[in-house]
């Protein structure tokens, strides 16, 4: 369980970053792009069905991979820019594999972000596994 939640925590964080990082100017990273984060605006709605939490499960499993591929590559990048480059990619990767699945990228950021605060959604996520 505590291999999902750092990896998570790390795929929420790249899914949300990256398309900040692409932004040139301030104001624009703070414009919503289809990337908020519902608990950090105190409007999460944790009543998810299980056929959504079973999706994420599938969604995870497949962004955990992407970010398995990426991180070392990120990691080793020459630049910044190169680093940020990969960065996209990875993210644009993990929405290709989260849209897979049938799932939008707010929902998934839903149950990512529940999962991690809240233990309800959590037990439930891990007894889906």
């Amino acid at each position: 369980m505590n291999k999902l939640l750092v990896s998570l925590t790390a795929s929420l964080a790249l899914l949300a970053a990256a398309p900040a990082m692409a932004q040139q100017e301030p104001a624009q990273a703070e414009q919503g792009s289809g990337y908020s984060n519902p608990a950090a605006a105190g409007t999460q709605d944790t009543n998810f069905d299980d056929a959504e939490l079973k999706r994420f499960i599938d969604a995870q499993e497949g962004v955990m991979k992407v970010r398995e591929e990426y991180i070392e590559k990120i990691e080793a990048a020459d630049s910044q820019q190169e680093a940020q480059e990969l960065q996209m990619e990875a993210n644009d990767e993990m929405v290709s594999v989260i849209e897979e699945v049938g799932m939008d990228i707010p929902t998934y950021n839903s149950i990512a972000t529940a999962y991690s605060s809240e233990p309800k959604v959590r037990n439930r996520v891990d007894a889906l596994m």
